[in-house]
């Protein structure tokens, strides 16, 4: 006897769990053929908000570990994607069996691993690059020292689905941030199946938080929300527009490229200590000799 196949239940990754939408929308996915394939689910402002606070629980016990601990575990993350490959790559392609779409989902694949590997190489060394002892002319010794900044948001391109993704979320909790992520809307999957990757890796629950659904629901609250301290990624101009003005209102940072100048996000160009600069806060303390 035949059997049914076993299709997945995409669900976004929040608090370290797969949640389903609060407004129990969806829209569809279709394979590379034009087939349906999957029910996305379509997040709402109040998921956004949810996801918020999870990662505002999860900050301090990430912020407090060593930095040596965050560099184990992205470089766990690391060795878990390359172990599914394949996965990885089936859910970039998403049935198109061509030559070239595979050496490019594979290549996509290969270059978020080195982006990982990159970025936790960097967990026990920026503060030494970027903080300093300043030389002040008084019997003081002068520190500048770096701290997370908390929530970041992260607004995920729709090219390099997986690669930008990653290039985005990784520097920001290399150095002890949090992450609210909005997934590319067209291509999706990869950031479900990265959330189903994390669930099972070393990385606390709520350290990294996926959304999918369309970004002119969600990008207004990114814009506004209090309690994200930061916003990075990529935006039209029209979004960069009111990210701008919601961003002046509760006073965040914003760090965004331009969707009309697409980013290579396979160059060298796009991995920088500065990207992990992006969300720190720089403290700086006086603290007098000999006492």
């Amino acid at each position: 006897m035949s059997r049914l196949p076993i299709t997945k239940t995409p669900k976004p990754y929040v608090g370290g769990a797969f949640i389903r939408s609060e407004s129990g929308r969806t829209f569809p996915l279709q394979d590379a053929a034009g087939n349906f394939f999957a029910n996305i689910p379509q997040c709402t402002r109040k998921d956004l908000r949810n996801a918020v606070e999870a990662a505002a629980k999860a900050g301090p016990g990430w912020a407090k570990r060593t930095a040596y601990n965050r560099g184990q575990i992205l470089y766990r993350v690391g060795e878990m994607l390359e172990a599914r490959t394949s996965d990885m790559a089936d859910a970039l392609t998403l049935g198109d069996a061509t030559p070239q779409a595979r050496r490019q989902a594979v290549r996509e694949v290969a270059a978020t691993i080195d982006r990982l590997i990159y970025y936790a190489g960097w967990t026990d060394k920026y503060e030494q690059v970027l903080g300093n002892v300043n030389p002040v002319a008084a019997p003081y010794f002068n520190f500048t020292v770096t701290e997370p900044m908390g929530t970041v948001g992260v607004l995920a391109p729709e090219e390099a689905p997986l690669l930008a993704l990653v290039s985005l979320i990784a520097p920001a909790i290399a150095s002890g941030n949090t992450v609210v992520a909005l997934a590319s809307a067209a291509r999706p999957y990869p950031a479900i199946v990265l959330g189903e990757m994390l669930a099972t890796s070393d990385l606390p629950g709520g350290v990294v938080n996926l959304l999918t659904g369309f970004r002119r629901e969600l990008v207004p609250t990114f814009a506004t929300h209090a309690h994200l301290r930061a916003i990075c990624g990529v935006a039209s101009a029209e979004e960069r527009k009111a990210i701008d003005l919601g961003a002046a209102e509760s006073v965040k940072r914003v760090h965004l490229t331009k969707a009309e100048a697409p980013v290579d996000w396979f160059a060298a160009a796009a991995q920088s200590i500065y990207a992990i600069r992006a969300t720190l806060e720089f403290k700086t303390t006086w603290h007098p000799i000999g006492a």
